[in-house]
């Protein structure tokens, strides 16, 4: 039986920190994996000040975080491997970390420099998972539906609490998934203006009351009544979140416990009947899974913290691997692209 070692990144849009994942990938008549070992680096409060405002940067600026940033993952990386005595490593994938996404212009940006990611660990670097959807007119996301139809079949839906929330399902023999709403990078927003990095159990929101005017301006973002195939960035952030949120003369732990109330509506909206799949942070914050449980009929599944907090990398590590095979790792049926896909640059 055929086994593949690979490392997955992830770095969300939540800006807590890069998600390292060690997985074993085997096929015994399904696809199957192992989940060896974890860890979760958080970024120096510079390096989140310069990720939050790279959309703004120089060109030159925006090629230096790059490069910066490709050292930083393949230092980790290579201390990863050194904590665990990892001996075996057929690639590492790394999403990266995205900048631009603009899929009706063309393009979704990571920065990162796999190239640098390779040179530090001398490991094949596989990254830009997105680009080669979007160029056949796709939304370049979410990559991680095709992860969760192979390796989480089992439940109905899998839905991701990370700075974006997002949710995939089968329906009519098909992967259908997209992104719901705003989720982390909202409220570690908020979370910020109390010098938070985030709301830890969801304490601040649990502490606010729920304001029906913001609720209902934060529910009437025309993106809700939209079809899928679609994806947010935060783009849709700046432009439409933000503005209510600094124009609100409401406190913050309100607009924490309205927002909170409004990302429980936006997904109970979504989440089809059956058992769902719960991770990323947002399964950490208690009001966020009352409000949840408030608004759907479906069974909330919360699996063991590993895969809590690391699906997402195990996921690119998937996609890394089925790149590494020559394997189609995104599907034309969630993106909207003309046709599936093998995303992924190879380095090395």
């Amino acid at each position: 039986m055929q086994a593949y070692y690979i490392i997955g990144l992830m770095s969300g849009t939540s800006l807590d920190g890069i998600d390292l994942c060690y997985a074993q990938f085997y096929n015994n008549g399904t696809e199957s994996y192992a989940l060896l070992h974890g860890k979760t680096i958080e970024y120096t409060s510079e390096f989140q000040k310069q990720l939050r405002k790279a959309n703004q940067c120089s060109a030159l600026e925006l090629m230096q975080l790059d490069a910066d940033l490709g050292i930083f993952f393949g230092e980790q990386i290579k201390l990863f491997i050194k904590e665990n005595n990892i001996q075996q490593i057929d690639a590492i994938a790394s999403h990266g970390h995205t900048i631009f996404h603009s899929p009706q212009h063309h393009l979704s940006t990571q920065i990162g420099s796999p190239a640098q990611i390779y040179a530090i660990t001398g490991i094949k670097t596989i990254a830009d998972f997105r680009s080669i959807d979007v160029a056949l007119g796709g939304q370049g996301a979410p990559l991680v539906p095709i992860g969760d139809q192979q390796l989480f079949s089992n439940y109905s839906s899998c839905l991701n609490l990370g700075g974006i929330a997002n949710i995939s399902f089968d329906q009519q023999q098909k992967r259908i998934a997209y992104d719901i709403c705003m989720c982390n990078m909202a409220l570690n927003y908020l979370a910020l203006k109390l010098g938070h990095s985030y709301d830890k159990n969801g304490n601040i929101a649990s502490s606010g009351q729920i304001n029906l005017k913001l609720l209902e301006d934060l529910n009437q973002f025309h993106y809700f009544s939209s079809e899928p195939p679609k994806s947010l960035g935060r783009e849709q952030f700046d432009d439409w979140y933000l503005p209510l949120l600094e124009n609100s003369s409401i406190s913050v732990p309100d607009m924490m416990a309205t927002t909170v109330e409004h990302i429980g509506m936006q997904i109970g909206k979504n989440i089809p009947k059956g058992n769902c799949l719960l991770t990323g942070g947002g399964v950490f914050n208690t009001s966020l899974i009352n409000a949840l449980k408030k608004h759907t009929q479906s069974t909330l599944e919360i699996p063991n913290n590993n895969l809590i907090e690391y699906k997402e990398a195990l996921v690119f590590a998937y996609l890394g691997m089925l790149r590494l095979t020559n394997r189609k790792n995104t599907l034309s049926s969630v993106t909207g692209a003309r046709r599936d896909s093998i995303g992924g640059c190879l380095y090395g």
